[in-house]
């Protein structure tokens, strides 16, 4: 038995979506999910974790197929909107789909697969109702694969049970305190457990309402906001700074309008990547809300958040939420003590099932009593977890020292003349690696590099300084608008 969409059955006259300028109510949903279900089952009892893929845009559309998905005991396979046509025909190939699911508006991208015998297309309009006796689908069942790239070799499929869901949902509407009155704006991407889990089934496990925009745009969101329904919105470091730099633009009638809907929410989240110390103060100052940082990953859902009462520091993630376990351990996979960085090791029930058909990278990613080994290194100071950077992406190894890039550039972006900036770690024979720092200066500016490595001396003297600079004023970005790790490499 699924118990998020039994507990939707407590909601029935409820909104449970809003989505292109129109409500669902759970009995909507439930209905209509039940209908896909059927449909995809065709007289069948059980699909028994076929892979069904969807290429659906954030919506009311997507929930009622990922539910019919698991109501008939399919596996779904959620695919990016955005990526393009080899990198859906890789995970068609790798998860071997035997139904792919698609709204009209992906027709065309698509098309090319149509005549690929090994797939099944069906448009999402082609679905009609169904009526039939649906599986009882047990929880330890594989319920869903989510693609992660991770730093080497192509992606790897995280497959989810029912049971990892479930507890990765818990563990977050017990410590967010999550209610039946609550309603998130959803703008991130739906093939990831951040829009996934943390808003959309977070939501509808409590009686919530979620509410879509399928495609991010501040004005539009503000436009949400002003209206006064949302109380909650989780999003990445990079739509905070859009949306600071829109408010910035805004007359200052509107910036007071945003900025007092603001002010009436009752938690706003950043995550899945490092938030600036800078963003932080600067939405803190326009909403009168602290950001709360926590720390997750696909294989994982979230591990560790700062608190939903108490003091949020910033820089700093937090604390193990309810029934995971965390540690702090070496290369050799000891615990270090406090105040020793080393890699997080995660034990728990929220922790994937497995790697899709790759039995050795699912061993390997394990120590050998369980650990869940994240890759990801921190240090535990002051009663509170804080990141220092992905092992093999920002963390620096120079003359002996474990350096955090990511350290070195929140101390960067608080220089008045610098923008923004990037770190990397670049091959050196003498050092290992010496540090290269990729500086955007604020317009018409420039700078003096001596007198900025004396400026960083007064402020990292427990680092060896950036031996090498680059300015320069247009770096290639991503369609996310950040100067991408392997774009920085290309420069130096």
């Amino acid at each position: 038995m699924i118990n998020l969409i039994e507990k939707a059955k407590n909601h029935k006259e409820r909104v449970a979506i809003k989505s292109n300028d129109q409500s669902y109510t759970y009995d909507s949903l439930l209905k209509s999910s039940r209908k896909i279900a059927n449909q995809l089952l065709r007289g069948r009892a059980d699909l028994d974790e076929e892979r069904i893929a969807f290429l659906v845009a954030p919506s009311y559309d997507y929930v009622r197929l990922q539910w019919g998905i698991w109501r008939a005991g399919g596996i779904a396979v959620p695919l990016c909107t955005k990526h393009p046509l080899p990198s859906i025909q890789y995970v068609l190939d790798d998860t071997q789909a035997e139904t792919v699911i698609y709204s009209e508006e992906y027709e065309s991208l698509l098309s090319p697969l149509f005549d690929n015998a090994k797939h099944q297309f069906l448009r999402l309009k082609a679905f009609t109702d169904q009526s039939g006796v649906l599986p009882d689908v047990d929880l330890s069942r594989r319920a869903m694969i989510l693609y992660t790239s991770g730093t080497t070799g192509n992606p790897k499929g995280v497959v989810s049970t029912h049971q990892n869901i479930e507890c990765q949902i818990t563990s977050l509407t017990s410590s967010w305190e999550w209610e039946q009155n609550d309603h998130i704006l959803n703008v991130l991407p739906m093939h990831h457990v951040h829009g996934i889990v943390n808003v959309t089934l977070c939501a509808l496990w409590s009686g919530a309402c979620c509410e879509f925009l399928s495609k991010f745009d501040s004005q539009a969101v503000f436009n949400v906001f002003t209206k006064g329904d949302v109380n909650l919105f989780m999003a990445v470091p990079t739509i905070y700074f859009k949306l600071i730099a829109h408010w910035n633009d805004l007359p200052q009638e509107e910036q007071i309008a945003v900025s007092e809907a603001l002010k009436h929410f009752r938690l706003m989240v950043s995550g899945s990547a490092a938030l600036p110390v800078s963003v932080l103060e600067t939405w803190r100052s326009i909403s009168g809300q602290t950001l709360l940082e926590r720390y997750g990953m696909t294989e994982m859902g979230m591990a560790i958040s700062n608190s939903y009462r108490g003091t949020r520091n910033p820089g700093f993630i937090g604390l193990p939420l309810a029934n995971v376990t965390i540690r702090i351990a070496n290369e050799n996979d000891v615990i270090v003590d406090e105040g020793i960085s080393g890699e997080i090791q995660v034990k728990g029930p929220n922790i994937f099932k497995e790697y899709w058909q790759k039995p050795e990278a699912t061993k390997n990613t394990f120590t050998v009593d369980g650990w869940f080994k994240t890759g990801d290194i921190a240090v535990f100071e002051n009663g509170n977890y804080r990141i220092l950077g992905r092992n093999s992406v920002d963390i620096i190894k120079s003359g002996g020292y474990k350096i955090s890039a990511l350290e070195i550039e929140e101390v960067l972006r608080k220089h008045p003349k610098v923008k923004e900036c990037g770190v990397v770690g670049i091959p050196d024979d003498e050092w290992g690696e010496i540090i290269g720092a990729s500086l955007i200066l604020e317009d018409g500016n420039s700078i003096d590099l001596d007198k900025l490595k004396d400026w960083l001396k007064e402020r990292l003297p427990q680092y060896q300084l950036p031996r090498k600079y680059i300015y320069q004023d247009d770096l290639p970005r991503n369609v996310m608008g950040k100067v991408t790790k392997n774009e920085l490499k290309k420069l130096f």
